[in-house]
């Protein structure tokens, strides 16, 4: 991918503008792949959701020849917005490519350690005297506490249960007591 040099974007080129400036504006930085990228996706979102629309009002073909002409026309939009698709894709990847190629020499880091964890005591001028806790460590310690009142609940059903066995035993004790008296008097 490439941009076009400056004097197709509506500026002068300038007197220093030689070979080496030409080639500079046709390098794009990371952050510009990324954007065309992101309208590349965009792009193929609204055109699928296009596509989606004309299938869903598309009548099928049953040997009926009504409608004729407009299911012809639908089906050139159709194939129309498939080839469309078809090259945003094939842009997507290029991109994707070029951007792989300008990161090529970077060490690849877990997105959960790319985004830093501090705790709020609300103690705005303390020295943080610790590292920062990452996202990750963070998770970890919130699975391990939802585990332990997991288990927690589990344990308190049990003993709910079991106090409602002894409880329908003590009921039916009484009721066969209370039974017997009865039975006596």
């Amino acid at each position: 991918m490439s941009t076009p040099p400056l004097a197709a974007s509506g500026m002068a080129p300038g007197p220093f503008a030689g070979p080496q400036a030409q080639q500079a504006a046709r390098e794009v930085n990371t952050a510009s792949l990324c954007r065309i990228g992101q309208e590349t996706v965009q792009d193929i979102v609204y055109r699928t959701m296009e596509i989606f629309q004309l299938l869903r009002n598309m009548q099928l073909p049953n040997g009926v020849t009504y409608h004729t002409g407009t299911y012809q026309d639908r089906l050139a939009k159709l194939q129309d917005h498939l080839r469309q698709l078809s090259i945003l894709f094939r842009k997507l990847r290029l991109v994707y490519d070029k951007c792989n190629e300008n990161c090529g020499g970077m060490d690849p880091i877990p997105v959960e350690q790319l985004i830093p964890y501090v705790e709020d005591d609300g103690s705005k001028n303390d020295d943080r005297a610790g590292p920062p806790r990452f996202a990750s460590e963070e998770r970890r310690e919130i699975a391990e506490v939802n585990k332990m009142e997991a288990l927690k609940d589990l344990k308190l059903k049990q003993k709910n249960q079991q106090l409602k066995q002894i409880m329908d035993q003590l009921r039916n004790l009484i009721w066969d007591i209370n039974a017997m008296l009865a039975m006596r008097s």
